[in-house]
């Protein structure tokens, strides 16, 4: 399979169309090998126009995704990077999201829930070049505050809501990008911090994988 090309048509064909028109993220898009994040068996799906599960979670959760391309790359877009910015990526599964906002930011964090899969993150990111990225293990809800404050965070995947500890760990006037609701479609939330606050504003509606860890306890009606 012609990887290379494959990629191009997925830029061209599901991405630009779509509103994505920052040039050094379709450059980015077009430089990271999607199928190199991909298990062996997968690869000729790498650039498929949908979610695309890669690595299973533990206890009982869902499989971690690679975000549908262009759900994930207007995300990125909506958080407009500098190449001075340090972001963190939330559920980054096996890493390519973080490959992906490594070639646009100056150092990133991919968090995943399970050591073995940061692990694995980690030794894909090291095998492809990437070096200004890292992979750390922990609850996603709890952020990574030891790197804190953060320019950017990005959220791979859909959310009941955002907790307040993780938009404390933003910088003043960083951004934070998640898919939030319970129903499909849901919407894609663009947050901002500004004097310690952070507010929300809806981009665009979108799908994306249940993220469990971030669940609102069931509340019970009597």
């Amino acid at each position: 399979m012609d990887f290379a090309a494959a990629r191009r048509k997925m830029v061209d064909n599901q991405v630009r169309p779509n509103g994505v028109t920052d040039l050094r993220l379709v450059d980015a898009l077009l430089a990271v090998p999607r199928e190199h994040y991909v298990p062996a068996g997968k690869t000729a799906m790498a650039y498929m126009d949908g979610d695309l599960a890669v690595a299973s979670v533990t206890h009982g959760r869902p499989d971690r995704c690679l975000l549908k391309p262009m759900v994930l790359a207007r995300m990125i877009q909506a958080l407009d990077l500098a190449e001075t910015d340090r972001v963190l990526d939330i559920a980054c599964g096996t890493g390519y999201s973080t490959a992906v906002l490594a070639r646009l930011a100056a150092q990133v964090t991919g968090l995943e829930e399970t050591a073995a899969l940061a692990e694995s993150a980690g030794r894909l990111l090291a095998s492809a070049g990437v070096a200004n990225a890292t992979a750390v293990s922990g609850p996603l809800e709890a952020g990574w505050p030891g790197s804190a404050p953060y320019d950017a965070i990005l959220i791979n995947g859909t959310v009941d809501s955002v907790p307040k500890a993780m938009l404390a760990q933003l910088a003043e006037g960083g951004r934070l990008v998640a898919v939030i609701g319970s129903k499909a479609p849901g919407e894609v939330v663009l947050y901002r911090s500004v004097n310690r606050e952070a507010s929300g504003v809806p981009v665009f509606d979108a799908s994306a994988p249940v993220l469990p860890a971030f669940s609102k306890p069931p509340v019970f009606v009597f």
